[in-house]
């Protein structure tokens, strides 16, 4: 696959804090379920629905794969 063709597989700072903000919202949600927390788990998938809208946000702003914003480094 050349440079040319390579999607970039998400490596950007949109889909890192997306993932990331996921991430601890699906810590959270996990130890407020096995801690018999309703409200703190409807709260971790609200904060993961957030990670999705925050990664939307960035990317549309820029900081997505090929983004403007973005410096490329080669490997």
């Amino acid at each position: 696959m050349s440079n040319g063709t390579d999607p970039g597989h998400g490596n950007s700072p949109a889909s890192w804090t997306a993932v990331t903000v996921i991430l601890i919202a699906f810590v959270i949600g996990t130890f407020a379920f096995w801690f018999d927390q309703p409200w703190l788990v409807w709260g971790a998938a609200g904060l993961a629905v957030l990670g999705l809208i925050v990664g939307w946000i960035m990317k549309a702003v820029g900081y997505g794969v090929g983004g403007h914003r973005v410096q490329t480094k080669s490997h």
